[in-house]
């Protein structure tokens, strides 16, 4: 019998060397990257294998995404190199310096519905190539959408495919794990009765909401409220002074967008073809009103009104946990 000893793990000098810290999550940690052999930097999630125990599937999803998708769309994230070391996984993705996109548009001198438009059919074409490619991203929201650089010109790109799904059209494939940002998140999220594309144009027409008045659609004290006004589709465009140089066109491609049922809702290829994208017909309705102060505004609002709730439920928690002492 022979004693062979067990192949050793073949050991490769690393391509890249880690900087600054970009961001962080729960399993992972997204560090700049440059590239030793040409200084080309780079995004670089570094995914902790002892926090993903359990659940690898989703890593290996995002690079089957990723892969499927990468170089096919200007306007997606590409995934130039992928390893792994014994205690963690690396993804190398395009560096978006540009900043977010609620950011970006608060740094312009003015901010125009057609502008809106503009921006939504970026994200509508690009969504329409993912699902035309089996791909389902799952969680579009718009701190997942992120510019290339600082330039005027600059690309928008779909970022974070950690929640992304490749589906087969042939075998209808439904999704039923929970999953994406609660604001965000489609109705059949929530009831689980399964999910597939639709959930995307769903989160379309909450960032297009959002994108016209700085504040969700859905947004509520808690997220039990939340929920359940997602559930029932319940939103309004109020307050008033904040869509009044919104127009009819604008609204009703959310209101199709913001449909209960998954079957009757817009698909990429439907929300394209609506009058509102079609950027003339915004033109020629007008629609000139400056939308961006009342933008700040409410997002501001909104973010102080939040802040003190926060506060008082937490000072009222530890009253709570102070008398049960």
């Amino acid at each position: 019998m022979s004693s062979q000893r067990p192949q050793q793990p073949q050991t490769v000098p690393c391509a890249y060397k880690t900087g600054r810290t970009l961001g962080q999550g729960t399993y992972a940690v997204v560090k700049e990257a440059q590239r030793i052999s040409d200084g080309a930097y780079f995004a670089c999630k570094v995914i902790s294998k002892r926090l993903m125990e359990g659940r690898e599937h989703m890593v290996r999803n995002e690079i089957m995404a990723l892969k499927k998708v990468s170089q096919g769309h200007k306007h997606i994230v590409t995934l130039v190199d992928y390893f792994e070391t014994m205690n963690n996984l690396y993804l190398v993705t395009d560096l978006c310096t540009g900043g977010e996109l609620f950011d970006r548009i608060c740094e312009r001198g003015n901010y125009y519905e057609r502008d809106a438009a503009h921006l939504v059919k970026t994200i509508v074409e690009s969504v329409k190539y993912l699902h035309d490619q089996g791909v389902v991203h799952r969680d579009l929201k718009p701190e997942n959408l992120l510019f290339k650089d600082k330039s005027e010109d600059s690309e928008l790109l779909i970022a974070d495919f950690g929640l992304s799904k490749v589906v087969d059209d042939d075998k209808m494939t439904v999704l039923s794990t929970t999953c994406g940002t609660p604001g965000y998140m489609a109705p059949e999220i929530f009831k689980k009765s399964g999910h597939s594309k639709p959930v995307d144009l769903w989160a379309i027409g909450v960032i297009t909401y959002f994108l016209l008045c700085g504040y969700t659609p859905f947004d509520r004290d808690s997220t039990m409220e939340e929920m359940q006004a997602i559930i029932n589709a319940d939103y309004s465009f109020t307050p008033v002074m904040y869509w009044e140089g919104v127009s009819t066109q604008a609204k009703d491609f959310i209101k199709n967008l913001l449909v209960i049922d998954p079957k009757v809702r817009m698909t990429a290829s439907q929300a394209l073809s609506h009058p509102w994208l079609a950027i003339q017909a915004v033109e020629v309705q007008g629609a000139q009103m400056d939308l961006l102060p009342g933008m700040k505004t409410a997002f501001n609002a909104k973010k102080t009104f939040r802040k003190a709730v926060n506060g008082i439920r937490l000072i009222n928690r530890l009253k709570t946990e102070a008398s049960s002492e």
